[in-house]
């Protein structure tokens, strides 16, 4: 679409995943790209695969404040101005709270919450000089409902999802030319569930459980029909994207079950919770 069309755009977590086929679905849009990640290999391989597009990339831990400062300023300068941030990167630690030592669940928070309120505060100057863009900050499902072992995650979606829709209606007053999105990705196929940290089981949880297999076998969406999904949701400046049928589906379990859609959604998928 021709609004995207020479945009420049900063992705952070754009080594694999999601983020990476952002970066290939806004760069054949037209789009500049900046990207980063921590992973070097990672974001080499998207600059391989973005082939002649252009893109410019940084690698970098995104709770690296100052780094995470260089990063937009670098893409603001590379092409005279910004038009908006894909806050992307994020991860996940398994344990029941009780058992989530302090520094895990501070560097889940910091990583999928903090980082995302520091890109925008980075950001939207840029996108006020220009009187347009876009600000997209990705929460999960997860960031709808809560789920056992996941309450580090919880808290940094829930998080998400609450600060992206207050500054959506804040700068629908005065920016109305900012559009900010919040996502909501169900079951994704990428790395975040085989790549995050494996601290405890629930009591009574099978010990050969493999949990990111099971989240692989039940993921219902590839990255690049996420970003698609996303893509098209900047293109219509839509606040709101659900990706999935999963998530569709949470959504109204959560709306229409507000206490018992846990049980419900658990017999659903296959899972037969109680709770």
């Amino acid at each position: 679409m021709a609004e995207l069309e020479g945009a420049v755009i900063a992705v952070t977590g754009a080594a694999s995943g999601i983020g990476r086929a952002l970066a290939l679905g806004l760069a054949r849009r037209g789009a500049r790209l900046a990207l980063a990640d921590r992973d070097a290999e990672g974001l080499a391989e998207t600059l391989r695969l973005l082939g002649n597009y252009p893109a410019i990339s940084r690698t970098f831990d995104v709770t690296d404040h100052a780094a995470l400062k260089a990063f937009v300023d670098d893409a603001a300068g590379e092409w005279g101005g910004l038009d908006g941030i894909i806050n992307n990167a994020g991860l996940s630690v398994v344990a029941p709270f009780a058992d989530c030592p302090r520094a895990d669940f501070d560097r889940v928070m910091a990583v999928n919450f903090d980082a995302v309120v520091e890109g925008t505060r980075l950001a939207l100057p840029h996108l006020r000089a220009r009187g347009r863009g876009w600000i997209v900050n990705i929460s999960s499902v997860f960031g709808m409902m809560g789920y056992p072992t996941q309450s580090a995650y919880n808290a940094s979606k829930f998080a998400v999802r609450g600060f992206t829709e207050a500054l959506g209606l804040e700068l629908a007053a005065t920016d109305p030319g900012i559009c900010v999105i919040r996502v909501h990705p169900g079951g994704v196929k990428t790395n975040v569930a085989r790549n995050a940290k494996q601290i405890a089981r629930l009591p009574g949880t099978p010990v050969d459980l493999d949990s990111a297999a099971e989240f692989e076998k039940a993921a219902r969406t590839t990255p690049e029909a996420a970003a698609e999904t996303i893509i098209r949701g900047m293109e219509k400046r839509r606040h709101r994207i659900l990706i999935g049928p999963d998530a569709r589906f949470i959504d109204w379990m959560v709306r229409l079950f507000p206490e018992t859609h846990f049980r419900r959604i658990g017999l659903f998928l296959g899972g037969g919770s109680s709770r």
